[in-house]
This record gives structure tokens, C-alpha cells and sequence, in this order.
């Protein structure tokens, strides 16, 4: 955990995944931002929210690549409310230490580029999986249920937040169309 003496001020936060359709905070400020030598992907299992240990899911992470860059939302919190939300984003966020906290520069058209907190995957982790095709990827989202709901809707709800945001993502955009045609 980054100390908070060491967090931006104001306070952004990148939302690439839940984070975009479901921030849990009041959101006092909104940009469209890109973050580089980052990509978003289904590179997690998730064996708390999306999944279980017996069955786990996949969510999204921030998976560092050299060339590659993120197309999210950058939410500035409230002032006065830092405290508040530091401690609901690191209980959801940080829930099995598979994601780290990093301070990040974004870019938004208009703006200086800015720092904000972002949660990264730990490629050492045990819930590291990247590289799985996007047929496997399917495979497992469709199947995955945990506690805040199936994976399918996780999926689902990004996707639609990304394509009414403008913001192409491809991969995501052939799952939800692959996962809703079995429905």
C-alpha cells in the first residue's frame, strides 16, 4: 500500500474495469484518460468477487507492456472524502493482494498530464494468468459466480460502459458478443 502522505492530491483514481460502471464513491470530477505501458485484460482469476476458489472467474487488471496503452475514466474524489474512499477501494481492491496500488500519469485531451492511483496486477501472484486465448477466456466467464455476482455480468457491464464511453477495446468487445449469443 502506497502511504497516503504519498498519494496525488487531488485525488484521481483510473477506472478501466468495475471502476467505470461502479466506483462505489461520489465522483466529483470525470476525464477520459489513457495510461501508458499498460493494457487492460482478463489476467486474474478472481476467487472472491467474479469466482471461487473451486471455480474461479477472471477480472480485469492492468497488465504492464511495454508499447500498449488504457483507455479509462479518470475519477477524481471528493474533498475531504480521501480517507473514506482510500479505505472502500483497498478492502475491494486489495482483497487478496493480487493487485498493487501504483501512482500513474494519465493524459486527458485538454489537460496537463496528471497522477493518479491505479491498481496493477502482480505478475508473481498466484492469480496472475495472462495470455489466455479469448475462446478460454470465454470459457471461464461464462461459468464463474461469486460474491458480488456471475462473471458474465462483470463482463457484461464494462463492455457496455466502454462502447457508451467511445472507448474501443476489441477483446472485450468479442466476448460479451460471443458470451451473450449462448445466452
Amino acid at each position: 500500500m502506497i502511504p497516503d502522505n504519498d498519494l496525488p492530491s487531488p485525488l484521481w483514481v483510473f477506472g478501466y474495469g468495475s471502476l467505470l460502471w461502479n466506483p462505489g464513491f461520489e465522483v466529483a470530477e470525470e476525464r477520459l484518460a489513457r495510461l501508458d505501458g499498460y493494457h487492460r485484460a482478463f489476467c486474474m482469476s478472481s476467487i472472491h468477487h467474479r469466482g471461487t476458489e473451486e471455480r474461479p472467474g477472471l477480472v480485469l487488471a492492468l497488465d504492464a507492456e511495454k508499447d500498449a496503452s488504457c483507455q479509462g475514466v479518470a475519477l477524481r474524489v471528493m474533498p475531504g472524502q480521501e480517507p473514506e474512499v482510500l479505505a472502500a477501494l483497498r478492502e475491494r481492491e486489495l482483497i487478496s493482494s493480487a493487485y498493487f496500488e501504483a501512482v500513474v500519469t494519465l493524459h486527458a485531451e485538454g489537460h496537463a498530464p496528471f497522477l493518479a492511483l491505479a491498481y496493477v496486477i502482480d505478475r508473481e501472484h498466484v492469480q496472475y494468468c495472462g495470455g489466455l486465448t479469448l475462446e478460454r477466456q470465454a470459457e471461464i466467464i461464462a461459468h464463474a459466480h461469486g460474491g458480488r455476482g456471475p462473471n458474465t455480468e462483470y463482463l457484461f457491464n464494462t463492455a457496455d460502459h466502454l462502447a457508451e464511453l467511445g472507448i474501443a477495446d476489441p477483446d472485450l468487445a468479442w466476448l460479451a458478443a460471443r458470451l451473450r449469443n449462448e445466452a
